[in-house]
């Protein structure tokens, strides 16, 4: 099992509560985890990745095991405590402006 935290308005979107989990087939990568996301809550398709492309969204980011794994291959391994579910593959709306 996945561990995923989602930022407060994809929980509100999806409807959940600030961690769930989902299964993912091996190999764990960005991409595998989103598509299992999309595929259990496709509220959330377009949210993360763009809708044709399938590339990150420009504020959001993902993080694990204190890595910003924002600009890392999508698919790219997660790190094996991810994987595990032993840390959380979090996703945050990162903000712009000042």
């Amino acid at each position: 099992m996945i561990r995923v935290l989602l930022p407060t308005h994809l929980q509100r979107l999806a409807n959940v509560g600030r961690e769930i989990t989902l299964e993912v087939k091996d190999p764990v990568t960005q991409r595998s985890v989103l598509d299992a996301l999309e595929a259990r809550y496709p509220m959330l398709k377009g949210t993360l990745r763009d809708h044709v492309t399938r590339e990150r969204r420009a504020f959001i980011r993902f993080f694990a095991c204190g890595q910003d794994l924002s600009h890392e291959s999508p698919d790219a391994p997660l790190p094996e405590a991810v994987a595990n579910g032993t840390e959380k593959f979090i996703i945050i709306g990162a903000m712009a402006g000042g």
